[in-house]
């Protein structure tokens, strides 16, 4: 630790901190453009100047280490001025030169109400500008369907630049020129290929890239905000929804050191135009064929009616955008009914009944102190966009090796493939000495892996690998499904007896609940009742739709992948008659002569949290609390040649919300496009 005087005031802060760093560690507020704490150090704004006695010069705070500062003579310590003279005059005259060539269309920015140069510029410049030529003029670049660009306005900050090189692994943006004639841009004029491109808007603190779907749409004052949890995959990423009425305008990351930090994927980002389109907002009957619309009243006791029959016959299965309070009262009412069939593992998936055996042991934030990383079947950029940048955080800063069994993918960090099929798992070569030597060593397996035929083989062969060690469970399960962790804790599995989620759809019951259920093979049975948002491939398939809510439009507990229980909050209401899933199913009970115990939330939660005690486990990731081996799993047998396989074809086209979107239509669509231009470069 260094001692250091700024302001008056004695710190005592680690040597390598930056005096920016130490500045607010002293509780002084430091302007800056290009500084930003997970990036580089870029040093070219110079907006972060201070005055160190001694110096002939102010210093740019952020360039400059505690440690190697020196203390003037009459001192025993270093001095920081922030608030000095020589301070204040030289931040204005920074802020005169950055307004030089900025135009004045504050009122038509999409960045007006939350500019960091507007802020600043109130704060630490002058009254007045000195410059009267004529400002400089930038062609717009294009940056793809999510990414509007208004490049006379940038700084040149080059906060864009660092974070698509250093943190979303894709260096597609660069700058051209000098001096005056530089510009950002992007390689060949082409569009963003990351999945986490859009973070640049929040980023940049300007106006010259902002979001381009959400262009002109509102100020950041007309906005409710929310804080809730991402559905589109398995992470639950901390994020703030903003609406306006009952229309969901935006969605933007809040800070989680945990779990996304501060970034989110496009989809998450992007996706929620989905919330407005093709929505189920009254309930329908099919007759003759044909789906008509019906009365709550009418839909009950249709439903109703499909489910007295023989308990062994009925069954429901639940989707990927279930909640933990659907999937309960579902629970609740087909044990009441004496129904044994349910299932969360609608693609047949099948894992141990240890909480450890389903759960990403190693954390997400334990990513970060992983120094051996196996991916065994699974894609994280594709997958889990936000962890997969962790993945590069680990190789980039922590020297991790990597190595992927499975389909070989486009990742954005160096990896070793070890093979296709999971053979590999016994042929490791030098990686089996680079696990059994690792200190912090993670075996990322993806869910998929666990639908195959060998499944308990490959976790047999899992359970040989070296992943334990004191304190660490390096075991990690990467779901793809934001319910699935929640229906497993809840036991929403086949009981004594039941059939699976494939033998169901398949065609084994008579009567069949789908939750939300989308993405499986087209279901068979005498009645299929759907419960879900969107007119997608569930709703076509079904008898009798009953509208639900989205999960912007409902107050919900969701479980992450590595078993993080957290809550998501309501910022609109459901659409038309749709009313929250729970509460349909409780109004259900009542036909059935089930009623179920609970007439509110809170009630619903308590019964879960009774029933379930994880549940009262709030934003608590149990890593490596227990210890588990894979080989439990199964007994060592033959392993299937067939390739280990991401699910995920389309990143932007997983989940009915997602396929409503417009915008992500268009992504979906460049990113085509673009796959067709490399296969013809190839």
């Amino acid at each position: 630790m260094t001692k250091i005087l700024i302001d008056g005031v004695e710190v005592d802060v680690p040597g390598d901190y930056t005096l920016l760093q130490a500045c607010e560690a002293a509780g002084a507020e430091i302007p800056r453009f290009c500084y930003h704490e997970r990036l580089s150090i870029a040093g070219n704004c110079r907006m972060c100047l201070v005055e160190v006695k001694g110096a002939p010069k102010p210093i740019a705070s952020c360039a400059q280490q505690v440690k190697d500062q020196r203390p003037p003579k009459d001192e025993p310590i270093p001095v920081v001025f922030t608030k000095s003279p020589m301070v204040v005059k030289a931040r204005q005259g920074v802020m005169e030169f950055l307004l030089i060539n900025h135009p004045l269309d504050c009122p038509i920015c999409d960045q007006g109400g939350e500019c960091d140069l507007q802020d600043q510029s109130m704060a630490y410049g002058r009254g007045g500008s000195r410059f009267g030529e004529n400002k400089r003029a930038v062609e717009e670049k294009f940056m793809g369907p999510l990414v509007k660009t208004v490049m006379t306005r940038c700084i040149q900050c080059t906060r864009c630049v660092r974070f698509v090189t250093e943190v979303a692994g894709v260096p597609e943006i660069g700058a051209t020129g000098r001096g005056e004639d530089m510009e950002i841009t992007t390689y060949l004029e082409a569009a963003l290929s990351s999945e986490l491109s859009a973070n640049v808007i929040d980023l940049c603190p300007v106006g010259a890239l902002t979001s381009k779907p959400y262009a002109f749409n509102a100020r950041p004052w007309e906005l409710s905000k929310t804080e809730s949890v991402d559905v589109m995959d398995a992470l639950g990423s901390a994020i703030r929804i903003d609406s306006r009425g009952d229309e969901v305008l935006r969605v933007l990351p809040r800070l989680n050191e945990e779990i996304n930090e501060e970034w989110i994927s496009d989809k998450t980002r992007y996706a929620c135009d989905g919330l407005k389109r093709q929505r189920l907002d009254r309930p329908y009957i099919r007759e003759r064929g044909k789906l008509r619309e019906a009365s709550w009243d009418e839909a009950l006791f249709a439903t109703a009616e499909a489910l007295k029959r023989d308990p062994k016959r009925i069954g429901a299965v639940a989707g990927d955008l279930a909640c933990a309070e659907s999937m309960k009262a579902v629970l609740d009412l087909f044990r009441a009914l004496g129904s044994p069939n349910t299932d969360c593992n609608w693609d047949g998936a099948r894992f141990g009944s240890e909480r450890a055996s389903y759960l990403f042991n190693a954390t997400i934030m334990g990513i970060d102190e992983a120094d051996a990383i196996l991916l065994v079947g699974t894609n994280p950029r594709l997958e889990a966009p936000v962890l997969n940048a962790r993945i590069r955080k680990a190789w980039l800063h922590n020297d991790a090796r990597i190595a992927l069994i499975g389909v070989g993918a486009e990742l954005t960090y160096p990896y070793a493939h070890l093979g296709e099929g999971p053979q590999a798992l016994n042929e490791l070569g030098a990686f089996a000495d680079v696990l059994a030597k690792a200190k912090r060593p993670v075996a990322i397996v993806g869910a998929h892996v666990f639908t195959r035929k060998d499944a308990a083989a490959i976790a047999a062969a899992l359970g040989k690998l070296s992943l334990q060690r004191e304190g660490w469970n390096g075991y990690s399960v990467l779901h793809t499904g934001a319910a699935r962790v929640g229906g497993l804790d809840l036991g929403f599995t086949p009981g004594a007896g039941g059939m699976s989620g494939a033998e169901m759809l398949a065609g084994g019951c008579e009567a069949l609940l789908l939750l939300g259920v989308d993405e499986a093979p087209p279901p068979r049975a005498g009645t299929i009742i759907y419960l879900g948002t969107h007119g997608d491939a569930g709703a076509h398939r079904a008898d009798i739709i009953l509208p639900g809510a989205a999960y912007a439009e409902k107050n919900a507990t969701w479980v992450n992948t590595e078993g993080r229980v957290q809550y998501g909050r309501r910022a609109t209401f459901p659409k038309g008659e749709a009313r929250e899933d729970w509460a349909i199913i409780r109004a259900l009970s009542a036909r059935l002569g089930k009623t179920l115990p609970y007439d509110d939330l809170g009630a619903l939660r308590a019964k879960m949290i009774a029933d379930h005690p994880t549940f009262g486990q709030v934003d608590y990731a149990p890593g490596a609390a227990t210890a588990f081996d894979p080989a439990k799993l199964g007994t060592p047998g033959p392993l299937d040649a067939a390739p280990l396989i991401s699910p995920i074809r389309d990143f932007f086209l997983t989940n009915p919300i997602a396929r409503a979107s417009v915008t992500m239509a268009q992504c979906a669509r460049a990113a085509s496009e673009r796959a067709g231009a490399k296969a013809a470069a190839e």
